[in-house]
C-alpha cells in the first residue's frame, strides 16, 4: 500500500506485525471455531478422532499466537483511535478486551476439558503438554460446557466486530479498515 493511502487510514496504521498476527489469528480462529462445529456430531470413528487431535493442536496454536499477539499489543502502541462518536470508541475497547479474553479462556478451557476427560493433548502427535486438571467426569462436563459456551461467545463477538468493520467501511465510509491492512479497492468491486 502506498504511502499516501496508509497515511489516509484514520488515526493511523498497524504495524506489519500487528497486521500479521491480526490476520493469521483471525484465520486460525474461524477454522478452528467452524471443525469445532463439524465434528461435533460426528459418530466415533477414526476421522472424529483425528479431527479432535487436530482441533486441540489448532486450539493450542491459537493459545501461542494469542500470547504473541498481546506481547506484541503490550509492547507496542497501537496507533490512535479513528474519529467516531465516543460511546462507538467504548464499544468498540469493550469488544477488544473480550475478544482478547475469549482467545486465552476458549483454548484453556478446552484443554482442562480434554484433561479431565482424560484425553491429553499431545502436539502434532509428539509433545505431551501437562494435564493441569485433575480426571474427573463431573468437572470434564463443567468444562466441556464452558470451552463450548466461550467458543459461542467467541463466535459472537468476531461476528460483531466484522459487522462494525463493515459498518464502517460501507456506510461510514471512514477509510477505518486501512488501518489493520485491508486493501479497500478490492471491496468496492
Amino acid at each position: 500500500m502506498s504511502a499516501d493511502a496508509s497515511s489516509s487510514a484514520p488515526g493511523g496504521r498497524y504495524s506489519m506485525p500487528a497486521i500479521a498476527l491480526h490476520w493469521l489469528l483471525a484465520a486460525a480462529i474461524v477454522a478452528n471455531l467452524s471443525l469445532g462445529v463439524a465434528m461435533h456430531d460426528l459418530p466415533i470413528s477414526p476421522l472424529r478422532l483425528r479431527l479432535f487431535n487436530w482441533h486441540k493442536w489448532a486450539g493450542i496454536t491459537i493459545l501461542a499466537l494469542s500470547a504473541l499477539r498481546l506481547g506484541w499489543r503490550l509492547a507496542h502502541r497501537p496507533p490512535a483511535d479513528a474519529p467516531m462518536p465516543a460511546w462507538q470508541r467504548r464499544a468498540a475497547h469493550s469488544v477488544h478486551r473480550a475478544l482478547y479474553g475469549l482467545f486465552f479462556a476458549v483454548p484453556l478451557a478446552g484443554w482442562a476439558y480434554s484433561s479431565a476427560a482424560g484425553f491429553p493433548v499431545v502436539l502434532f502427535g509428539v509433545l505431551a503438554l501437562p494435564d493441569w486438571v485433575p480426571v474427573g467426569e463431573a468437572l470434564a462436563n463443567r468444562l466441556k460446557l464452558a470451552h463450548q459456551l466461550f467458543a459461542a461467545a467467541l463466535a459472537g463477538l468476531i461476528m460483531l466486530h466484522v459487522a462494525a468493520a463493515l459498518k464502517h467501511h460501507f456506510i461510514d465510509r471512514d477509510g477505518l479498515l486501512r488501518r489493520i491492512g485491508v486493501r479497500t479497492q478490492a471491496l468496492r468491486r
